[in-house]
């Protein structure tokens, strides 16, 4: 059994690449969390992209704890936002509260048409191995931004996305549909060739 990290404390994460990785018949991967290892000096994600702040988290986890780390770093882009609040979407309202920032970014589209209420969430995800090999890819989900939250599923921005081709926002959508086509779903299935054939 090969032991690799996931970054990341979230435990709604771990959950959803063990799914991905079962959904695939993957076997021969323990997935864990950042609880399961010694604490180490977590920097802050200052990179300009998404695949800049996935990749430095899953460095920076290889460095202090030598295991395959896969990480990834995720957020919403806001058409009539200009693509904001992008990679500050986690902290968009100047603290990493859920709802503080849905609400901020509902108050910055009150003004804004249906129609032009268009987004995409966007995920990259990394995956680095002790010998220096960095795989990194992205996952891109559009749809637009409905007026008031649904749903009690997922967490973030979830209850105001309603997917291109749904009329459910993504926290109406039972955790294996959106496995199937959430941005972090397509970014995590494409690293799962490169975790089997390089740690397998």
């Amino acid at each position: 059994m090969t032991r690799v990290l996931l970054a990341t404390r979230n435990p709604k994460k771990l959950v959803e690449l063990d799914r991905i990785l079962a959904a695939e018949d993957v076997s021969g991967i323990d997935i864990i969390g950042l609880d399961a290892v010694e604490p180490y000096p977590e920097e802050p994600e200052t990179g300009t992209t998404f695949e800049d702040n996935a990749l430095a988290k899953a460095r920076d986890a290889v460095r202090a704890t030598g295991l395959p780390t896969v990480a990834d770093d995720s957020g919403l882009a806001v058409d009539a936002l200009n693509g904001m609040p992008g990679v500050l979407s986690a902290r968009w309202s100047g603290t990493r509260d859920d709802g503080a920032n849905l609400r901020l970014v509902l108050d910055q589209l009150a003004d804004v048409p249906d129609e032009r209420r268009g987004a995409s969430f966007v995920c990259a995800a990394a995956l680095v191995l002790p010998s220096g090999v960095e795989v990194v890819a992205t996952g891109q989900w559009s749809g637009v931004l409905v007026r008031r939250p649904r749903g009690s599923n997922g967490f973030g921005y979830d209850p105001i996305f309603v997917p291109d081709g749904d009329t459910r926002t993504s926290a109406e959508l039972s955790p294996e549909e959106k496995d199937r086509v959430s941005h972090r779903g397509r970014a995590l299935r494409m690293l799962v060739p490169h975790l089997t054939s390089t740690l397998t």
